[in-house]
């Protein structure tokens, strides 16, 4: 049954959801703060709005009202008083304007930032979120606020803790090993948590669809995997050197807010149905590194 879907902070992820709920039937609504975007929603078959989410006569001019909500807003800059603003204000004010008309489901896109574990245990949802940095701490406290709501009747929120999201044009670490600013932290042995953006978005079309209202799930691919093994990995399909090992001065500050844990997915996948196309990074990077291979400066 088709739905009219409001997805915002339509960027990166929610333009790919946005794709695939189209070629679903859906009708669409992608939400940003600039009208820049416009052209690459509507060649997406999505209805471009604009306004900021965290401005409640913005949210009050939308089309609504809408059977599902998404909120995949994400923070350019990445300071605390950012995310205090974009995150934490933003869903209050989300909260507060739908209540009048809420959605059968409510998604919001959380990260896995928020597990501060430090010895490479693994983590499920049930784990303590108890991150190192403020800006975690402001992520746990927006998960807070829609994790809230479900006690009343009218919404049914859903959080999903996304890993490090790469994909086409994406992936920091590959992005620095090919532009050779890659470095190796101590041994390399600390524990990276990726997700292919396909994989959120079809874990997000997931939640819309059967999501447990008041849950939280990890967003995470089959396979954590040791800083060592993939710039090893990409040193050996590039024919490239291992980079360096990071200096004390590189280190240092990179220091803070690094943790070193194993996400689980089992939650996602045993309760939802939920499978990942791409299981882990090699797969989920074959095509970013056919591209680097073909590349003049290869």
């Amino acid at each position: 049954m088709s739905k009219r879907v409001l997805i915002c902070g339509c960027g990166y992820v929610g333009l790919e959801l946005g794709r695939q709920l189209v070629a679903a039937g859906h009708t669409v609504f992608g939400l940003r703060r600039h009208a820049a975007a416009g052209p690459e929603m509507r060649a997406a078959g999505l209805t471009p709005l604009i306004g900021d989410l965290t401005q409640p006569d913005d949210l009050r001019r939308l089309p609504g009202a809408f059977d599902w909500v998404v909120n995949t807003v994400s923070s350019t800059r990445g300071g605390a008083d950012e995310y205090r603003q974009v995150y934490l204000n933003g869903a209050r004010q989300l909260i507060a304007w739908l209540r009048d008309a809420p959605p059968t489901r409510l998604v919001y896109t959380s990260s896995t930032s928020v597990y501060g574990q430090t010895d490479g245990q693994w983590v499920d949802e049930t784990a303590a979120t108890t991150p190192d940095t403020e800006t975690g701490r402001l992520l746990v406290a927006t998960e807070n606020e829609f994790l809230a709501a479900a006690d009343s009747p009218t919404l049914q929120p859903v959080v999903l803790r996304v890993a490090g999201i790469y994909g086409p044009g994406r992936g920091y670490l590959f992005q620095q090993f090919v532009r050779g600013e890659a470095r190796l932290q101590g041994t390399g042995s600390r524990c990276l948590n990726m997700i292919h953006r396909d994989d959120v978005a079809g874990a997000l079309s997931t939640a819309l669809e059967r999501g447990i209202p008041g849950q939280v799930y990890n967003v995470v691919d089959d396979e954590p995997v040791s800083q060592f093994d993939v710039l090893h990995w990409f040193a050996a399909q590039l024919g490239r050197p291992l980079p360096p090992v990071a200096t004390a001065a590189e280190a240092a500050g990179r220091k803070r807010g690094l943790t070193d844990k194993r996400v689980s997915n089992r939650r996602l996948r045993t309760e939802l149905g939920w499978a990942p196309r791409y299981p882990n990074f090699r797969t989920g990077y074959a095509a970013e590194v056919a591209a680097a291979q073909n590349s003049p400066a290869a």
